[in-house]
């Protein structure tokens, strides 16, 4: 099942005044934070990456994989919250790698 437009538009409005976006993906969505990658659209559910910070704001969260051979992720619960997912998004950026750099296409 992907992920309904309408459920994006409502994750992208209560992170309005935040520097995000989304990518869609296989009919998902990445979610990138400040160009760093902090998670996800998957089925109508926002997750972000498994990290210290988002355990400690998400602390009955439990590390699911999204999709079958995927990495765990933390399902967010508190999308009416709009105060707790920005300070969520805050936290997290600091332990999210730094984006890696794109290849040149080949001439």
């Amino acid at each position: 099942m992907a992920t309904n437009k309408r459920f994006l538009e409502y994750v992208s409005g209560q992170l309005e005044g935040l520097d995000v976006r989304f990518r869609p993906m296989m009919g998902e969505y990445v979610v990138y934070y400040r160009e760093k990658v902090i998670g996800g659209l998957y089925d109508d559910a926002l997750a972000v990456k498994d990290v210290p910070a988002a355990r400690k704001l998400l602390p009955d969260a439990e590390p699911e994989p999204p999709y079958p051979g995927a990495k765990g992720v933390l399902f967010v619960d508190k999308l009416d919250d709009r105060e707790f997912l920005a300070e969520l998004f805050e936290a997290i950026w600091p332990e999210l790698p730094a984006p890696k750099p794109r290849k040149k296409a080949a001439k």
